[in-house]
Parts: structure tokens; C-alpha cells; sequence
């Protein structure tokens, strides 16, 4: 398992990038380019996070292929493509989106997003997106959401089966598969049973945490690593069990202070169990 996180210091070439990734003791980065990045810049990339041991864990392809907009949908697409194609030539492990949503905000709930129809369209949108680009490396994941598909274990692993595309890995973030209170309780449950069943394609996680308020009806917020009920002792456990050395990469925060004190707890949990980010 590796760390990783977000970067705040600006950079100007691969070494300025590796420098500051390792001055924050990380193992494992987002991707350092855009996604128009020349193929000499990606290469360069590539190269050096090869050399220095350090694993580029995702691109980010956050757009709505599911978009109720003919445009923004066919420009959601081609956003995808183009990621998981970045991923393939930069070396990451994946191309991660959310799968989207029939109506907006993109990431929102929308009545027909947990429906038949929704989960056939999220299947062929998965396979244009990884039939165009053809990786023999690099995975495109769908991260949980509360309220569109995958939005549980289960569900995650229709769709894997469904897609039917070696190409077509998993992305875990167990904050996002916890949207009620009995889930909120039992994460640890969850974690087990979501690490253990999504390992044969599991390539990256997301390390945030989650927070049950009494606010009615039911409110959950997310929190930063250590503010919150997530078991990190659990989840890190499970993740260093799997053969694969799966970076496990802190999102969602605004300062840099904030990933630093997410990391500090992250890794606080690990030492106390003995394992090494």
C-alpha cells in the first residue's frame, strides 16, 4: 500500500514534481500533467516517477457521460477517452470517473439514476470508453456514489461483469458506499467485504472519512481522515493484506494543512499496526 495525496507546490519539470512528492513522504501521486499533455512531457513523466519509485495512481476524468445534454455528453466521452489514453501512456494505474448522473448538478442524485435503464447505459458508456482507447495497462474505474451506480459491492460488481472488458477495474472509496446510518455503523463490515470481493480488480482507494450528525433526517458529512467513524484501522488493514500495493490517495481537502493532518493521522494508524505506506 502507498500514500499519496495532492500537491500545493508548484513544479515546472518532472524533478520539481518528484521533489515535492517526496518532501511530503508519499509513494503515490495523482497524475502530475493535463490532458492535453504533449507525449514528450508524458514520457518525461513517466520516466522519472519509474525511476523514483513512484506510482501515479489515477487521472481524473470527472465529467457526466450520462448527461441529459447530447453535448455535454458526446464532450464527457471523449473527456474519458482521452484520460484512460493519458493513463495507458503516463503509466497510472487508472482513468477514474464517477459513472453520472441523468440530470445536474453531474454528480447528483437524479430519480432515474438507480434504475435498469441507467445501469444498461452506464455499461455501454463503460465500453465505448475502453473499446476507443484499447489500454493494455491502465484500468477505467468508476468510483461509488450514495446515489448512482455502482452504489454498492454488489452493484459494483454487475457492472464489472457486465462491461466485460478486462480493461474495466475498480476504484474503492468506502466513505461514498456509506448513505445510511446502519452502513455508517458498520463500515468496518463494508470495508472487509469490499476490499476482499473487489481485489481481483482493485487498482486505487481514496482515503477521506465520514461523519453521522443528528441532524434529521439523516445527515452525513464528509469529514477529513481522522474526524470522522470511518475504521481506518480496519481499512488499512485490509488494503495491506492484497497482493497488489494499492495507493491509497487523500482527496477532498482545501489546504494543504489539512492533507498534511490526514496523512499524520493515516499514517499514525498505520504505524500502530505495522504497516508501511
Amino acid at each position: 500500500m502507498r500514500l499519496g495525496a495532492a500537491i500545493f507546490q508548484p513544479y515546472q519539470d518532472p524533478l520539481g514534481w518528484l521533489a515535492a512528492v517526496k518532501a511530503k513522504g508519499y509513494r503515490a501521486a495523482y497524475c502530475p500533467v493535463s490532458l492535453d499533455a504533449p507525449d514528450d512531457q508524458v514520457r518525461a513523466y513517466r520516466q522519472a516517477a519509474e525511476r523514483a519509485d513512484i506510482v501515479i495512481a489515477e487521472v481524473g476524468a470527472w465529467s457526466n457521460p450520462l448527461s441529459p445534454d447530447a453535448e455535454e455528453r458526446a464532450a464527457a466521452l471523449r473527456k474519458c477517452q482521452q484520460a484512460l489514453d493519458l493513463a495507458e501512456r503516463i503509466g497510472a494505474l487508472s482513468a477514474v470517473n464517477i459513472s453520472g448522473s441523468r440530470g445536474t448538478p453531474w454528480d447528483g442524485p437524479h430519480p432515474a439514476n438507480l434504475t435498469p435503464e441507467t445501469f444498461e447505459m452506464i455499461v455501454e458508456t463503460t465500453r465505448q470508453i475502453i473499446d476507443a482507447v484499447k489500454p493494455n495497462r491502465a484500468v477505467y474505474a468508476l468510483e461509488a456514489m450514495p446515489w448512482m451506480y455502482p452504489d454498492s459491492v454488489d452493484s459494483y460488481l454487475a457492472l464489472i461483469q457486465a462491461i466485460d472488458r478486462p480493461a474495466c477495474g475498480a476504484h474503492f472509496d468506502p466513505v461514498n458506499l456509506i448513505n445510511s446510518p446502519q452502513r455508517y455503523y458498520s463500515n468496518a463490515a463494508i470495508i472487509r467485504d469490499g476490499v476482499r470481493r473487489l481485489a481481483p480488480y482493485l487498482r486505487t482507494c481514496h482515503a477521506k472519512d465520514t461523519l453521522l450528525s443528528a441532524q434529521l433526517t439523516t445527515h452525513l458529512s464528509e469529514v477529513r481522515p481522522g474526524l470522522g467513524y470511518l475504521d481506518y484501522a480496519v481499512f488499512l488493514r485490509e488494503l495491506d493484506r492484497l497482493e497488489a500495493d494499492v495507493p491509497l490517495m487523500i482527496e477532498h481537502l482545501r489546504e494543504e494543512a489539512d492533507y498534511d493532518d490526514a496523512a499524520a493521522h493515516i499514517r499514525g494508524v498505520a504505524k500502530g499496526l505495522g504497516i508501511k505506506l
